[in-house]
């Protein structure tokens, strides 16, 4: 074929000449595929989503209605850039309001993002070069390690467990490994653990990028959606973290505006200057209406905290759910996840040797769709955004979830 030339020509950290032709298959397409085989399967039953990673509701109307009167405007049609300053001007205004900081100049320490996916891809670039090492908790959300390693870089994993808190234990790091690494991830509260850090974790971390050396990236994409007496807490509030790391903030998950791809980027003046030296390259900044609206949101951070009572209603259903059942649930202090062990086995039915083998057992049996998580154990990722319209159907799910669960008996 006159075109057989191009399979040679992708790079190589896409796959390079074998760029397509392998099988494997990513786990959430996997999902996806299984999701569907079911509901083509089962057209009577509705299909219960548990492994959503975004929310199941619309932003405000306030919102909503501020992007509608920001689009007429002649004078929001142009490029953005990095940004306008009245969304930086907000975003300052919610850091001192939300986490009580109120040193950060919305000129030279804030920027924003068309979502905090896009900045987490274009950070590697302002500071790794081949042979740079990120370090990376796992399980984690994987775009940072995924842009590390297209430069050149190398991802050293820290397993979170059980047993530390779903903190990672920076001090078993060795010393070979900190004298090339450069990025020191985290990512509190946490997906998919549901874990929160302490302000004294914290505190270490500063100390310890201070002795190494390390520039901290914190992904505080739920840092608001907390509950039970946590409050939310950012890493920039503690005393030293803006020498040496910079944070992100999404209104994805806290304001419900996943598909309106925006967010901020806070912290080190020189972090944030390398950040949008890096934007400049890479977009024209998100759509200004967009960002009016956001701003608007972030003025009005009590709509984050409608949304956590929500979610923290469904954590306490779904945990007594789950516990009836025999899971050990403990119910986290921040996100929508809920992370758990999966069972050894049913009885009278199979034996699970993985979580993706247990997720698809969920699926397959009874219509309930979740997110294996295999990186430090054999655990399942729950979601408590799947959709309902009011509390009324959202009992009549949590109901159909139980009744469902109940026909396995499951062994741990």
């Amino acid at each position: 074929m006159a075109n057989d030339y191009l399979q040679m020509l992708f790079a190589d950290r896409i796959g390079g000449s074998q760029f397509g032709l392998k099988k494997e298959i990513y786990k959430f397409e996997k999902i996806k595929r299984a999701k569907r085989e079911v509901i083509v399967a089962n057209p009577t039953m509705q299909l219960i989503d548990l492994g959503v990673g975004e929310p199941d509701s619309m932003a405000d109307q306030s919102v909503v209605k501020k992007l509608a009167a920001e689009a007429s405007k002649c004078e929001n049609r142009f490029y953005a850039d990095n940004g306008i300053r009245e969304f930086k001007i907000a975003a300052a205004t919610y850091m001192k309001e939300v986490f009580s900081i109120d040193d950060l100049d919305p000129e030279t320490e804030i920027n924003h993002a068309i979502g905090s996916k896009s900045a987490l891809a274009m950070l590697p670039t302002a500071f790794i070069n081949p042979g740079d090492i990120t370090i990376m908790p796992t399980p984690n959300y994987p775009i940072l390690g995924t842009h590390t390693k297209y430069l050149g870089g190398e991802v050293v994993h820290l397993p979170l467990l059980a047993e530390n808190s779903f903190l990672p234990e920076l001090d078993s790091l060795s010393e070979s490994v900190l004298k090339r690494a450069k990025l020191l991830y985290l990512n509190y509260p946490n997906n998919p653990t549901g874990a929160v850090a302490s302000g004294e974790f914290f505190e270490g971390v500063v100390r310890f990028a201070k002795e190494n050396e390390l520039i901290v990236i914190h992904d505080a994409a739920y840092a608001a959606l907390v509950f039970d007496q946590e409050r939310p807490l950012s890493f920039l509030s503690i005393p030293g973290a803006k020498d040496v790391g910079i944070e992100l903030h999404s209104l994805s998950k806290s304001f419900n505006m996943t598909g309106w791809r925006i967010g901020f980027i806070a912290g080190n003046a020189k972090l944030v200057s390398a950040f949008a030296t890096v934007k400049d390259n890479y977009d024209s900044g998100q759509f200004i209406p967009i960002q009016k609206a956001a701003a608007h949101a972030l003025l009005h951070p009590e709509l984050t905290e409608r949304v956590a009572a929500k979610y923290s209603r469904r954590h306490d259903l779904l945990g007594e759910i789950l516990r009836a059942c025999g899971f050990e649930v403990e119910k986290p202090k921040g996100s929508f996840f809920l992370y758990t062990k999966i069972p050894k086995s049913v009885v009278n039915g199979p034996r699970f040797q993985s979580a993706e083998e247990f997720s698809k057992y969920l699926i397959k049996e009874h219509l309930i769709s979740t997110v294996p998580w295999d990186d430090a154990g054999p655990y399942v990722r729950f979601s408590v955004t799947f959709q309902a319209d009011g509390i009324e159907e959202e009992q009549q799910i949590l109901e159909e979830i139980k009744a469902r669960l109940c026909k396995s008996k499951f062994i741990f």
